[in-house]
């Protein structure tokens, strides 16, 4: 197929992109290039990029494709919570605003990255897709109003399925440590301390990257008529940990790592926890191969060969909120989050030769 990746240098994106190369898809990106400078290791099968603000997208952007993967958003509650007017406009219009032109030029199939978040203060029960939407934060609220919109737009030429992400772990090129478990082995690695800043209490159902990729690939492929207009939880129902006992998970397999719970450090309100059955029934070629045991085996490994150092951690390099605080400041983004002027024609030098640019996908 030939499949548009937005948000294709991002944490799943670049893991993404070369497993769809790997299954024999033409692939190319989209990106913002906001967090360049957010690289653990170098990617390798990197597709063929355009860098464009996820707002400025113009239908013949996407003409040619069969699907749309968008992943691309302001990704987390810290990066929402910064600005939630622009959160809305990145996280809900533009998405709307893409899923309508990607059905005007003809799209197939338009899979949206989405997420469990959504589920908001939901407590122990276990819930399927058909539980209400209760989001707490601005992010989750942004990704509920961007599928409600985005499902209305189904008909019998476009097929919208939305992929509601556990909370996600694992080794990327562009690593995050604003996600729990990859801070949690950092900080075991790096200090030996594993530090929880809540009570420990909440649920949250987790999944490795690359089982969130595989789950896309899967949702490429399917029938139409298995996925046409759905919402699946990704992850694995066995998969639910309390943060609490994530923390002494990685203890148990970081020697030398222990658990300390910061003081005052109160109940957090985003707690749920997932089935996914639904995904397993409804896609058998999702299959996801890693637990968390496993998982944090690889991210420990993985931060001992790169050299992953305390003052990495300290400096913010692999957390979104701060790269974006640094954009700001230093005036290379406007209020608005796009570029600015100079940086774009900087871009535009480096596509010349050779860097990110528009290419066509051959035949």
């Amino acid at each position: 197929m030939r499949v548009l990746v937005t948000g294709s240098h991002g944490y799943i994106g670049s893991v993404l992109v070369p497993m769809l190369l790997d299954e024999g898809h033409l692939v190319q990106g989209l990106d913002s290039d906001w967090f360049e400078p957010c690289t653990l290791f170098s990617a390798e099968n990197a597709a063929r990029s355009v860098r464009v603000d996820l707002r400025d997208v113009r239908a013949s952007d996407l003409e040619g494709f069969d699907a749309v993967v968008h992943l691309a958003a302001l990704s987390n509650d810290p990066l929402a919570n910064l600005d939630p007017a622009l959160t809305y406009q990145i996280n809900h219009l533009a998405a709307v605003r893409l899923a309508k032109l990607a059905r005007q030029v003809g799209v197939a199939r338009f899979l949206v990255s989405s997420s469990c978040s959504m589920y908001g203060s939901a407590g122990a029960a276990l819930l399927t897709e058909e539980a209400e939407l209760q989001p707490v934060t601005p992010y989750g609220h942004s990704k509920v109003l961007a599928d409600r919109e985005i499902a209305l737009l189904a008909n019998d030429d476009f097929s919208p399925i939305f992929l509601r992400n556990a909370t996600a772990y694992g080794v990327s090129p562009r690593l995050r440590l604003d996600l729990v478990l990859n801070d949690f082995v950092a900080a075991a690695c790096t200090s030996g301390r594993i530090l929880i800043r809540s009570d420990g209490t909440p649920w949250r159902p987790v999944v490795h990257v690359e089982d969130i990729c595989r789950a896309f690939i899967a949702a490429l492929s399917a029938p139409r008529e298995a996925v046409h207009n759905e919402a699946f939880n990704v992850g694995s129902s066995d998969e639910n940990y309390q943060v609490g006992e994530l923390a002494e998970i990685v203890a148990e397999v970081v020697s030398g790592s222990r658990v300390e719970y910061v003081p005052g450090g109160g109940p957090d309100k985003r707690c749920y926890r997932v089935d996914c059955s639904k995904i397993s029934r409804l896609l058998p070629e999702y299959r996801p191969r890693w637990n968390v045991h496993r998982g944090v085996a690889q991210l420990a490994d993985t931060y001992r060969r790169q050299g992953l150092t305390a003052a990495e951690i300290e400096s913010g390099k692999y957390v979104r909120l701060a790269r974006l605080r640094e954009l700001l400041d230093g005036r290379r983004l406007g209020d608005d989050l796009r570029w600015r002027a100079a940086e774009n024609a900087s871009a535009a030098g480096e596509a010349a030769v050779g860097g990110a640019e528009r290419v066509s996908l051959p035949s």
